[in-house]
């Protein structure tokens, strides 16, 4: 008799401590969130385009970019081309013209947002090769920057009726 009661109680005890188990676990649990609840993580948050006022003002580092085989677009859909005096602002509407002054040297140039960027802290617009060597800082890469935007700067506003003719 004492044969039969040892694995009686060594089942009795595994069950009790199976059911302790799942109710700590069920104590625990808490509905999970809907994926629509859950943020999504990304790499690096971009701002929202935003309609700036006239005129805008900032200062900061300029750095240059080139298109290359993967990346021969902009953002506004058009083909990258390297002799363009075009650039890419975070925040700025497409189609913007802003004037870039290098600080260092003094010399300005007049640009057409058409991308957006840059993606690296402290930048505040990358220009088009074109555009970095009209400034002079094409060797150097980077260069500190005034860009105005501001209203005689501005291209006309064509009318879909004005197109036509």
């Amino acid at each position: 008799m004492e044969f039969l009661a040892t694995p009686w109680k060594k089942m009795r005890s595994s069950l009790s401590a199976l059911a302790l188990a799942a109710a700590c676990l069920s104590a625990c649990a808490s509905p999970s969130p809907s994926p629509e609840a859950m943020p999504i993580p990304a790499a690096m948050p971009v701002p929202p385009v935003v309609q700036e006022k006239l005129p805008y003002t900032e200062m900061g580092l300029a750095s240059w970019y080139a298109g290359t085989r993967k990346h021969n677009h902009t953002a506004s859909g058009e083909k990258m081309v390297n002799n363009d005096l075009t650039a890419a602002h975070r925040t700025l509407p497409m189609d913007t013209m802003v004037r870039v002054t290098n600080l260092s040297n003094g010399v300005s140039v007049l640009v057409r947002i058409n991308d957006r960027g840059p993606f690296i802290a402290g930048r505040v617009i990358d220009l088009s090769p074109g555009a970095a060597a009209w400034l002079g800082m094409k060797v150097s890469g980077v260069a500190p920057v005034r860009i105005e935007v501001k209203d005689e700067d501005q291209l006309p506003k064509t009318t879909q009726s004005a197109a036509l003719f």
